[in-house]
């Protein structure tokens, strides 16, 4: 898993104010390990990535974020319960088989967890289907036959699977270029934001 997708500045700053100041993080997918080492550095935190990729794992060590490397879709059977007061899964949902379990699993290791991913129903997603092609954006980067990405949502569809899976949603709203969006952000938000806990 990584997150290449999430840049270094807008969506970065938005997702990190989430996060209260000295939290313990939990990064599942966690990539580079850009958004935890800005955790460490401006916000006090603590806490561990997890990630499956080597070049990414080294990217972290030579970032001095502390990483587990480990297979998402073998679960989180390592993490006691509330473990951490914060679990991330930013831009790595799209990528799992296992998406429901991780989600419980998520909910379960952490106190709190936010959760983002790409929204496919962003207007210019939307046209682009119209237009019979696949949406090529930034958030969404890649061909239809190279993506990593094995699963598409919406802000709709998680609200029902959260409902579904027996998650509290306590914040959900549209990012768009670091901006959050409470105003039609299923159209008019590229990237869908959710913080949930277990009820």
């Amino acid at each position: 898993m990584s997150q290449t997708l999430l840049s270094a500045s807008a969506d970065l700053q938005t997702l990190a104010q989430l996060v209260p100041e000295g939290s313990r993080v939990l990064d599942l997918g966690c990539g580079t390990g850009q958004l935890l080492a800005h955790l460490m550095r401006e916000r006090a935190c603590s806490g561990y990535g997890v990630e499956f990729d080597d070049a990414n794992v080294q990217a972290c060590v030579a970032r001095g974020v502390n990483v587990i490397q480990l297979n998402l879709e073998e679960g989180l059977a390592l993490f006691a319960d509330s473990s951490f007061d914060v679990v991330l899964q930013i831009d790595t949902l799209q990528n799992l088989r296992n998406t429901e379990v991780m989600l419980r699993e998520t909910a379960r290791v952490g106190r709190t967890a936010i959760v983002a991913f790409p929204n496919f129903a962003h207007w210019p997603n939307r046209l682009a289907v119209l237009r019979g092609r696949m949406p090529v954006t930034k958030v969404l980067p890649y061909q239809w036959y190279d993506t990593p990405n094995i699963r598409v949502g919406t802000l709709r569809d998680f609200r029902a699977l959260a409902i579904k899976n027996r998650l509290r949603i306590l914040d959900e709203f549209g990012l768009q270029e670091g901006r959050q969006v409470r105003f039609w952000p299923n159209a008019l938000a590229s990237r869908a934001v959710f913080k949930l806990q277990r009820q």
